[in-house]
């Protein structure tokens, strides 16, 4: 047995999802406290001054938050399943789904904010799903969906 595979992680059972966690963690918690923050100040205002605010002007807040909660909601969908007919990547609100024989290779380069996927047409794809700040997380993930290609690529 090659001394190698010893540290081969083993192939992910199929289907298997990866998502980030710190940018997850991020997006949560700066939410919360975006809202909160809103809600303290709004609160702590004279109802005096809040009566000063127009309905356009209330109506503009709203849509600036739920256009803030549009982002973060895109970075918290964003991942990469892999299953037997290929990996799916999601990044933010776009889908794109990719089998096995098109997917040659993954890669987190040293410093990169995510891995890239290169494709047999030789284009690249970002996995924002796969992101570079998680350290050791990200760089098992990277090995895991290293060993599915390999697992389910045709000779």
């Amino acid at each position: 047995m090659p001394a190698d595979s010893e540290r081969r992680p083993p192939t992910p059972s199929l289907p298997h999802t990866w998502r980030p966690l710190g940018a997850r963690i991020a997006a949560w918690v700066l939410g919360v406290m975006l809202v909160a923050l809103v809600a303290a100040v709004w609160i702590g205002l004279d109802s005096e001054i809040r009566s000063q605010f127009t309905t356009l002007q209330r109506i503009t807040l709203v849509v600036m938050g739920l256009l803030l909660f549009g982002v973060y909601n895109a970075l918290v969908r964003s991942r990469v399943s892999a299953t037997d007919a290929g990996l799916t990547v999601v990044n933010g609100y776009r889908k794109r789904t990719y089998e096995w024989s098109q997917v040659i290779a993954v890669s987190l380069r040293r410093g990169a904010p995510w891995a890239t996927l290169d494709l047999s047409d030789g284009t690249t794809v970002s996995l924002i799903g796969v992101q570079g700040s998680d350290g050791d997380r990200a760089r098992r993930a990277v090995r895991e969906i290293r060993a599915a290609i390999a697992a389910n690529t045709p000779d």
